[in-house]
């Protein structure tokens, strides 16, 4: 990115106040790289350049436009309503965490699995996709469910890349399957309806999980010793699955229907549902015997953390996108995207590509902020659906994350798993769900029917 950047640099002899821009686009790469803190790295660029485009000769340096203009960003993005969704899902997804019910609901789906090819990677990944439905965080979902599954995966005798993949896979689908932090972010940035986002991610989402299981029980029937079963007698009765179903998978579950039905049906607001799904997990946690003020207060301070990193983010992201646009950068892009006479398919292929090879040394939160209000303006002139362009951004950024050299669901998994497992057979689990991952890609490509068709059906 930053060499295309310098390469729109050295294409044009006289340099004006756009190619400042370029520059700032630039530098905020390479600041982020180096390991400075994102948001305040975006508001001091935001701030430096703005002051260039703003200066006039002669003016008092206090009198400057862009110390307005922060001001003004920084309330806009405190009374923006969509992002008051984001701390009750954060929040609604630690308390279920800290109250040990993702436990209990991976026990319960791996006794109902139990006779089924593959049955703890298979629960694994179930699990993962329930999970990702109560939070939209990644690390918390793979460092959890390498805690949960990795060892008794591996201590049953389970193929050690298998049960990596499960693992990896299943925690990234987080970022796809609602209530997606990246897709409230997302929506924020492109002004595209929530809503309509997360009906949208419903289907190809499902597809996903679906893949992920038709894998590992195809790797299991094919090589039975990757997975080996369970003697016959340890299975329990079926009353015992009956009974950790009814109390560890149905309650966790109804919730997440609740809150996600009430969203996608019209009946709440996502911040409303988010809020109900906030109160249920503490009831939950009550009911489970599991509620404690340390428990609250722990994810209380794990909810506002999160939430500041994200408020700070939009802030500056706002900030930058504001000076990188008046110092006419965007319009410098968009004549050099439009001299290459492409096509809308390539278009989105290129800008797909750019965004992949984004996420590998950038984050999924840096890549929404600081990119996406660079790409949304070009839609428009390729006849591009953001709501379509979002969720393949959703697609790919998982696709990112499991594509080494610098895959971050593997270095979440490594930080948990036992000392004999190695960063490269994480890597060579990861890689066929890497491949149903690109292969998600390209059946949304053929077909956007399957991300369009619900939210036409259900609102228009």
């Amino acid at each position: 990115m930053v060499l295309l950047i310098f390469g729109l640099f050295l294409s044009v002899e006289e340099i004006t106040q756009a190619h400042y821009g370029l520059l700032m686009l630039a530098l905020i790469v390479v600041a982020i790289m180096l390991g400075f803190p994102t948001a305040f790295t975006l508001m001091g660029l935001g701030m430096i350049f703005g002051y260039i485009a703003f200066y006039t000769p002669g003016q008092p340096w206090y009198q400057n436009v862009i110390f307005d203009l922060m001001v003004q960003r920084t309330y806009g993005a405190m009374t923006n309503d969509v992002l008051i969704a984001v701390p009750l899902f954060v929040f609604m997804g630690y308390i279920v965490e800290r109250a040990a019910i993702v436990d209990r609901l991976f026990h319960s789906i791996q006794l109902a699995s139990g006779a089924l090819p593959g049955s703890l990677a298979v629960a694994t990944v179930v699990t993962c996709a329930i999970f990702s439905t109560a939070t939209g965080i990644i690390g918390a979902v793979v460092t959890l469910m390498g805690l949960l599954a990795l060892g008794p995966m591996l201590r049953a005798g389970y193929d050690t890349k298998l049960a990596a993949g499960s693992i990896t896979a299943g925690g990234c689908l987080g970022i796809l399957i609602p209530p997606s932090i990246l897709l409230i972010l997302y929506g924020a940035t492109a002004g595209v309806s929530v809503v309509r986002l997360y009906a949208g991610a419903f289907i190809p989402g499902f597809i996903l999980a679906t893949m992920y299981v038709g894998y590992v029980m195809a790797r299991a029937i094919i090589n039975p010793k990757l997975c080996p079963k369970p003697p016959r007698e340890q299975r329990p009765a079926l009353a015992r699955i009956a009974w950790e179903l009814a109390t560890s998978f149905l309650p966790l579950s109804l919730l997440i229907l609740a809150v996600l039905g009430s969203i996608v049906f019209g009946l709440a607001t996502p911040t409303e549902a988010a809020g109900v799904g906030a109160f249920g997990g503490l009831l939950l946690a009550v009911a489970y015997r599991q509620f404690s003020w340390s428990r609250l207060k722990e994810s209380v301070f794990l909810t506002a953390r999160t939430t500041a990193m994200v408020c700070w983010l939009f802030v500056g992201s706002a900030l930058f996108s504001a000076t990188f646009a008046l110092l006419g950068g965007q319009q410098l892009i968009e004549q050099f995207v439009l001299g290459l006479n492409l096509t809308p398919i390539q278009f989105l292929i290129v800008s797909q590509i750019i965004i992949f090879l984004l996420g590998w040394p950038l984050e999924w939160t840096e890549i929404i902020v600081i990119f996406m209000p660079i790409f949304l303006p070009l839609l428009d002139l390729f006849n591009i659906d953001p709501l379509f362009f979002g969720l393949l951004v959703a697609l790919n950024l998982q696709t990112a994350f499991l594509s080494p050299p610098v895959a971050m669901a593997a270095f979440y998994l490594k930080g948990v798993a036992p000392p004999h497992v190695s960063l490269n057979q994480i890597f060579a689990g990861m890689m066929p769900f890497m491949g149903i991952q690109v292969f998600a890609m390209v059946l949304l490509y053929i077909w956007p029917e399957l991300a369009l068709w619900l939210p036409e059906v259900l609102y228009g």
